[in-house]
């Protein structure tokens, strides 16, 4: 199949996702039940028709907690087929590729699955394994946990930190691209007393109290809670906590991990102070904690999504998803396998086999699950910006 020919049945399946779910959220703004489910519905009500980037700004506001499908009158099998959060999963992989960048690279989103994930993490490290043999062997005298034994560290910021650079400069332009189309202004219809630098103030108290919230929003996953604080649905009618607690598990052990390698390059470039660190030291315990994190986030994720209710979400996006999971859950089984045999003969093997699911990792961020936070924190920001608007405002796109 020519290239050409892909970027048509893509843009056809964009189309038609983009029809149903303004096709949905007709029907809702008819009915209006779920007005309080969550945030996707008040900003509905806001409009009276739908256009592609109403459509894209919603779908990124859906966190598929499932609520409203199991409480819709016209959910299948009824006529209207009303599926809200399937609708919404559908036309959200497409927004991440209509705004990725480098644009090309868009089409990843559509391939990004679990097999090209752990082929990529396994050819990775294979090829820094047989790195390893050439300078040696893989089985060594004991090293006292001193990766830069086995790599150098120059070489080692050279390799992760273009990539990881790479990774966070394309997920910035990309929500950037998002944001220059979405982002509210406050036309302002003021009383002709009003100054202009009241005017100012008020959309200042706007746009400040407006990131406040988002932000709250986006950190404790407000709207996971099913709409009613009861939390979301799996197979059944039954809710549960735990898609959320699994959540905070991965996005906090990622946090810890994160801020163990920036607290090792303090230590590193400022105090001077080399690796190895000991088990005691500041690195090495958020390095754990978020380790233990990353493990169990993961894994549960991956549970409760082998237990999803089938209609909930998009199943050709699976194989992207079970990538995703798969990618954080091995970086964190290995990144421990190490610390715990670093004082070892076998450290140079897992040092190899944890930098390559690493650099596969980072390599797949940009084009993959890990969008969906980036996203989601704009159409956060852009709720909490509309919601603050008066009637006398009229809100408008650039």
């Amino acid at each position: 199949m020519s290239t050409a020919v892909l970027q048509q049945l893509i843009a056809d399946a964009r189309g038609q996702a983009e029809t149903e779910v303004a096709r949905q959220m007709q029907i809702c703004n008819a009915c209006r039940y779920c007005e309080g489910f969550c945030a996707v519905f008040p900003a509905m009500t806001r409009r009276l028709d739908f256009t592609q980037d109403d459509v894209h700004y919603l779908a990124n506001l859906c966190h598929n907690c499932g609520a409203c499908l199991h409480a819709c009158q016209y959910a299948p099998p009824h006529e209207f087929a009303v599926n809200v959060p399937q609708a919404m999963a559908q036309v959200r992989v497409h927004t991440y590729a209509h705004y990725a960048w480098p644009a090309a690279m868009g089409g990843l989103y559509q391939r990004n699955g679990l097999l090209v994930s752990l082929a990529l993490a396994g050819g990775l490290g294979l090829f820094l394994l047989l790195a390893v043999i050439l300078r040696g062997s893989l089985w060594h005298a004991p090293m006292a946990g001193n990766f830069y034994a086995v790599f150098p560290h120059n070489l080692l910021v050279w390799m992760f930190g273009s990539v990881f650079g790479f990774s966070l400069l394309a997920l910035l332009l990309g929500v950037i691209r998002f944001w220059r189309v979405h982002k509210p202004t406050l036309d302002l219809k003021p009383n002709p007393a009003a100054s202009q630098q009241n005017i100012a103030g008020a959309a200042t108290q706007i746009i400040a109290a407006a990131r406040k919230e988002a932000a709250r929003d986006a950190l404790l996953l407000t709207y996971l809670d099913g709409g009613h604080g009861e939390g979301c649905h799996n197979a059944s009618d039954a809710w549960t906590h735990w898609r959320r607690r699994f959540h905070h598990l991965t996005t906090g052990g990622f946090a810890l991990c994160f801020a163990s390698t920036s607290t090792a390059t303090l230590y590193h470039y400022v105090l001077g102070l080399q690796a190895p660190y000991a088990l005691s030291s500041l690195p090495v315990i958020l390095g754990i904690v978020g380790g233990f994190g990353l493990l169990l986030g993961p894994a549960g994720l991956f549970a409760l999504k082998l237990r999803r209710h089938a209609q909930h979400g998009d199943a050709a996006q699976n194989p992207m998803d079970y990538g995703f999971i798969a990618l954080l859950f091995f970086t964190s089984l290995t990144g421990l396998a190490l610390m715990w045999w670093r004082d070892t003969g076998a450290m140079a093997a897992l040092l190899a086999v944890h930098l390559g699911v690493v650099m596969a990792l980072f390599i797949t961020i940009p084009y993959g699950k890990m969008a969906h936070g980036v996203y989601r924190c704009a159409a956060l920001l852009k709720f909490a910006i509309e919601k603050r608007l008066p009637s006398r405002l009229r809100l408008s796109e650039d």
